[in-house]
């Protein structure tokens, strides 16, 4: 009779172990639906945000929600000097593909996750600084310039995944390459690609997001100061 308490006993407890972990998953789940309703500014209709991990902290990216906001930093700026600020082409390459900000998110969420990619932000660092793109990390083109003959270009060239051998590269293992600057009309992410191109850097493994910061901030997408 003792043991088949028992056994009684520990059925209940499980059902009610069962019943507290479907209660906590409709609790989660209503929290969830309930937060992604409170978005009326989505990143997509079925995109509300998107968690990537930044320094080590899970960063949000999400657009601003006061649909009254105005830009008031250096990107609200319409007109620069040009040259140097001249506006790019659509396209650097044929092999180099362009991208917008949802292409750059779903990079973020599948290459960068799988470390099979990364999102680099080619500016200058007092650039960097300032603000940029959760999920990046900052490579400044000037450290590409200088090709192979660059203790630092070969550096970074195995941190990405390439190897050396008898003065040949292999990028077969490199990381796909997803750059950005400061927008249509900054030069630094262009010359870093054909700096990467010109050392041999697969072009199909590189991208470039074009509008850069400016067009991301317009957006009113998330931003993080390093």
């Amino acid at each position: 009779m003792r043991e088949k308490n028992m056994k009684y006993s520990q059925k209940i407890r499980n059902i009610i172990h069962w019943e507290a972990i479907l209660l906590m998953m409709l609790f989660f789940s209503s929290s969830l639906v309930h937060a992604e309703e409170e978005y009326k500014v989505k990143i997509t209709a079925d995109m509300p945000y998107l968690d990537v991990q930044h320094g080590g902290k899970i960063v949000r990216i999400e657009r601003i929600q006061d649909t009254e906001h105005r830009l008031t930093n250096s990107f609200s700026k319409t007109s620069r000097v040009c040259p140097p600020f001249c506006v790019n082409p659509i396209e650097l390459s044929p092999q180099i593909k362009t991208v917008g900000e949802l292409e750059l998110l779903k990079f973020l969420d599948n290459e960068v996750k799988n470390n099979k990619g990364l999102l680099v932000d080619a500016r200058m660092p007092e650039w960097f600084e300032r603000g940029t793109i959760p999920g990046s990390v900052n490579i400044p083109f000037t450290v590409l310039s200088k090709g192979l003959d660059s203790k630092h270009t070969v550096k970074i060239l195995k941190l990405l995944g390439a190897t050396e051998k008898e003065g040949k590269w292999d990028f077969s293992k490199a990381r796909q390459l997803m750059l950005f600057c400061n927008g249509a009309w900054c030069g630094q992410s262009p010359k870093a690609l054909r700096n990467l191109s010109s050392i041999g850097y697969p072009e199909e493994k590189l991208f470039w997001y074009r509008d850069g910061m400016q067009s991301w901030q317009q957006l009113g997408l998330t931003t993080v100061t390093p």
